[in-house]
């Protein structure tokens, strides 16, 4: 583990390698799981705010879905996550040509018709993040779908933190990634 302010960081970001491979996974990450993606509740109106913009991306299931329960509901563990369709699906989810799942609010947000890019949890994925009394945990979360992730990033060499250092950024800022940068340099000098 690695301290930086009040997180607790994973080795595994540093150690492990991963590049996302669309081209192989489709996008599973956002279709496979036991319920949405998690959401900081400060997240929500943003999600409601941009879901005019995106309605006609999304499908008809998910329009019905949203409409009966909304953007976002509470799972059985008590997290706030996104809506979805058939116990799978992202309710903000659209498909490509070639049946590669993406998000309906990032192409949005590429478009430049919406001001949100997506979730944090979405955007690192798969980093998850895990509040405590005191700390915060950055974790990853491996799972099988990611394999063909892991074994680009492996060729390409590029290590997770690395990988993500865009939403990092994001969620912890500039610092805190510049200081995850140092240690993950003192601790491949260590060896």
């Amino acid at each position: 583990m690695i301290q930086i302010d009040d997180t607790l960081i994973s080795l595994d970001l540093l150690e492990r390698h991963f590049i996302c491979d669309l081209g192989i996974c489709k996008g599973a990450c956002c279709i496979e799981g036991e319920s949405g993606a998690p959401l900081e509740e400060e997240e929500l109106p943003l999600l409601e705010e941009a879901l005019p913009e995106v309605w006609d991306d999304l499908s008809p299931e998910a329009q019905a879905i949203i409409e009966e329960q909304g953007v976002a509901y509470v799972d059985s563990d008590g997290d706030l996550v996104t809506s979805i369709v058939n116990g799978k699906d992202c309710v903000f989810t659209c498909y490509d040509s070639d049946g590669t799942c993406k998000c309906a609010i990032e192409k949005a947000y590429r478009e430049g018709r919406v001001r949100f890019y997506k979730p944090i949890s979405c955007h690192l994925y798969p980093v998850r993040i895990t509040k405590y009394a005191g700390f915060t945990a950055v974790n990853y979360h491996r799972w099988d779908i990611c394999k063909a992730a892991e074994l680009l990033g492996a060729r390409e060499k590029l290590p997770l933190y690395r990988f993500l250092r865009e939403p990092l950024v994001r969620r912890f800022g500039e610092e805190w990634y510049h200081a995850l940068s140092e240690c993950a340099a003192a601790y491949n000098a260590e060896g």
